[in-house]
Order: structure tokens, then C-alpha cells, then sequence
């Protein structure tokens, strides 16, 4: 008697799981058939059954469930999140499959993300990078992309949030790139993997292949961190930020000008001067950090200095050309102190001499910030401002002759 009670029991728990095989086989119906909705709903009812199900049942109601919520990519945000946590229940035999899956939705999302980021939808397009993140723990560029992007909202919390973590795994950013030199053009070109490359040099379109590392992001998202906190009035906090990042990495010359900006946007001056001067000692020969330092200067209302780091990346890199366009910048600005002191003269004899003189040292400014301009668009034609700023430079010193072919220039660049 007890024998025919265990095989009563036996066989009802077979006809049970039976039930849930079958059910689980419409719901695979249901989606094979794109009507996702009717999917949903029959999980419901399955998933009461969850636990009396095996772990192969277990796996394919995820994997199914995972699927339905998806819905090839309409899913909403509340969705997706379900049908990722969904995902990662699903084991076993259903490995490749939700691999497969994740795959799909990365590249749907990604989509998402960028176009999001296009159309300057900065908050949805931070979110979904956070999601191809959750979605692939490798890919910590993602979560990079999360932080930068909720920078732009402007999100500060989220974004402190998420520099934090990136500090906590350790990112840099840094990658290797891969480049060979194009036969016909000769520029050098990048490529997406090293298979491509190798069969571009093979078959000859393409030679001298090199690689290279990208520069770290460390700095970068420490002086994000930073800055979130000057604008939150936690000084103590940005430098100590600054100091750790400074501290691992003595030799990044990138962190020691990120935390003299601080400083500066502190009102730290003399410890921003400090650090300037450190940087400069560290990469005396670095052009495009004596233009960064001259902008620095530039910004924190010291011009002589502003103007010495530029001539110094000229003299480095005789065709930097914005080091020309800032330097002509520079010397410009002293413009509106001129003009504001002739617009206070009277009309006595005095003021008449006094308005000349000006007006000279005006015209003396001009002539001084031509050659940078001419030079400027000397490198790069199509600089319409420097283009534009020359034509109207030209016409107040009655340079006709100049002004014309200058204003024929700014017109064909649409100017």
C-alpha cells in the first residue's frame, strides 16, 4: 500500500512538471510569433510554479522570461532592467542562448545611447550606457561614458556616483590603437582590430603598421570628481581628491594641471602659479602644454604670462595654430580699455591730444596682432576667424586694398 502511494505520488509529480513543460512550450510559441504581450502574460501564471520546477525548467522560464520582457527591443527602461536581472538567473543549458541575447541588447542599447547623446538627451543616453555596463562588467568604458555624459545634464550627484566607482575599479581608459599607413594617401589610419589590419598591410593597401596607448582618462575623472565638489562648496574635499590622484600618479603631468585649475578656481593663485611652474619644469618641451598652460593663464587674468607659454609653443611647434589664433586674442583684448577711455574724453584741446594718442596706441595693437593672424591663416586656410578678424582689422586701418581680398575670402567660406 505504501509502494502504490509513492508511485501515485511519482506520477503526479510527473504529470506536474509535464504542465509546466507545456506551458512554458506556448509561451516559446508566443514569442517565436513576436506577440510578446500574450508571452508575459502566460509567464505570470507559470511563474507560481517556479518553485516546484527543476533547474533546466528554472533556467528556460528565465531565459523565456528574459526574452518577453525584451521584446526585441521595445522594452521600457523598467523592462529591461527586469528582463536583465532575469537573465542572470538563467543558467545551464540556456548559456549560449542568453549570451547571444545579451549580445543583441548591448547593440540596441548602445544605438539607444548614442542617439540619446546625439540629440542632447544626456540623461537617458547616461542611463543607458550605465545598462551596457550592468549588462558587461568588462566593458568599463561604458560606465565612463555614463559619468562624462551625466556631467552634461547636468547631474552632479549621479555623476559623482558613478567617477567614484570607476576610481574604485581602478579605470585609466587607457587602450591600444591600431594604425598603418594608408599607400594611396599617406595618412596614417586607424583600425577596429587587428585582423582587419593585418589583411589590409597583406594585401598592400596599407604599410607600416604601429601601435600605440591611449592617453589615461585617470585625470580627467579626477578633476570631474573635484570640480563636483568645488561646486559644492567641499573644498577640503577637492583637493583631497586631487592630492590621492597626485599621489599615485607623481609623474602625470595631466593631474598636477588639473589640480592647479582647482586651485585657481579656488582663488588659490599663488598655489596655482606653483603648480604651473612644476608642470613646465616636469615637460619643458611639451608644445601643446605650454599652449593648455598659456590658456590657464590666459583665464586667470594673466596675460604676460599667458603670452610667454604661447610664444614658448610656438617656438616648440611653429605650426600650432591656435597658440597664434590666442596669442592675437591676447593682445586684442587690451582693445576695450582704449576704447572705453575715448569715449570718456571731453571735447577740450587736452582731451583732443588724448584721443589721438589713443587712437595711435589702438592702431599699434592691431599692427601687433596681424602677423599672428596672417600666420594663423597661413596654416589653416579655413580659419574663418581668424579670416574675419584680419577683414575687420584691415578696414579699420583703411588697408583697402587688403580688406578687400579678405572680406572675398571670408565670403567664400560662407562666412
Amino acid at each position: 500500500m505504501r509502494k502504490q502511494i509513492i508511485l501515485g505520488l511519482a506520477f503526479s509529480i510527473s504529470i506536474f512538471s509535464f504542465a509546466q513543460k507545456k506551458e512554458l512550450k506556448t509561451v516559446e510559441k508566443a514569442i517565436k510569433q513576436n506577440n510578446f504581450a500574450e508571452a508575459k502574460t502566460l509567464l505570470s501564471q507559470v511563474e507560481p510554479m517556479l518553485g516546484s520546477m527543476d533547474d533546466d525548467l528554472k533556467a528556460k522560464y528565465h531565459y523565456l522570461n528574459g526574452l518577453a520582457l525584451y521584446s526585441n527591443g521595445a522594452a521600457n527602461n523598467a523592462d529591461l532592467d527586469k528582463a536583465l536581472v532575469s537573465l542572470e538567473k538563467s543558467e545551464g543549458e540556456y548559456k549560449k542562448e542568453v549570451a547571444e541575447l545579451k549580445t543583441q541588447m548591448m547593440t540596441g542599447i548602445l544605438n539607444k545611447g548614442n542617439e540619446a547623446y546625439e540629440n542632447k538627451k544626456y540623461g537617458p543616453a547616461s542611463d543607458y550606457f550605465e545598462k551596457l555596463y550592468g549588462i558587461s562588467k568588462k566593458d568599463t568604458v561604458y560606465l565612463y561614458y555614463a559619468a562624462a555624459t551625466a556631467v552634461n545634464v547636468p547631474d552632479y550627484d549621479r555623476a559623482l556616483k558613478l567617477y567614484e566607482k570607476l576610481k574604485q575599479l581602478g579605470y585609466t581608459g587607457i587602450t591600444k590603437q591600431l594604425y598603418a599607413v594608408n599607400v594611396a594617401t599617406g595618412e596614417k589610419e586607424s583600425f577596429p582590430n587587428d585582423a582587419i589590419r593585418k589583411a589590409s598591410v597583406a594585401s598592400k593597401t596599407h604599410k607600416d603598421p604601429t601601435d600605440e596607448m591611449s592617453e589615461s582618462k585617470r585625470g580627467e575623472i579626477v578633476k570631474n570628481v573635484a570640480l563636483i565638489y568645488v561646486s559644492r562648496g567641499d573644498d577640503d574635499k577637492a583637493i583631497k581628491a586631487m592630492e590621492d590622484a597626485r599621489a599615485e600618479n607623481p609623474e602625470d603631468v595631466g593631474l598636477i594641471i588639473s589640480e592647479a585649475n582647482i586651485h585657481y578656481k579656488m582663488g588659490n593663485t599663488e598655489k596655482f602659479q606653483e603648480l604651473l611652474k612644476k608642470a613646465t619644469e616636469m615637460e619643458p618641451d611639451n608644445a601643446e602644454l605650454q599652449y593648455n598652460l598659456g590658456v590657464i593663464a590666459a583665464e586667470s587674468d594673466h596675460p604676460e604670462e599667458a603670452k610667454a607659454y604661447y610664444k614658448k609653443a610656438i617656438e616648440l611647434n611653429p605650426d600650432y595654430v591656435n597658440a597664434y589664433i590666442n596669442s592675437a586674442v591676447l593682445v586684442l583684448s587690451e582693445e576695450s580699455k582704449i576704447i572705453e577711455q575715448m569715449n570718456n574724453l571731453g571735447s577740450s584741446a587736452a582731451d583732443d591730444r588724448k584721443y589721438e594718442e589713443l587712437k595711435e596706441k589702438r592702431q599699434s595693437i592691431y599692427k601687433e596682432a596681424i602677423p599672428f593672424l596672417e600666420k594663423a591663416l597661413e596654416i589653416n586656410p579655413k580659419s574663418e576667424s581668424a579670416a574675419t578678424t584680419l577683414m575687420n582689422i584691415y578696414s579699420v586701418l583703411g588697408e583697402t586694398d587688403k580688406y578687400k581680398a579678405m572680406k572675398a575670402k571670408v565670403e567664400a567660406m560662407g562666412g
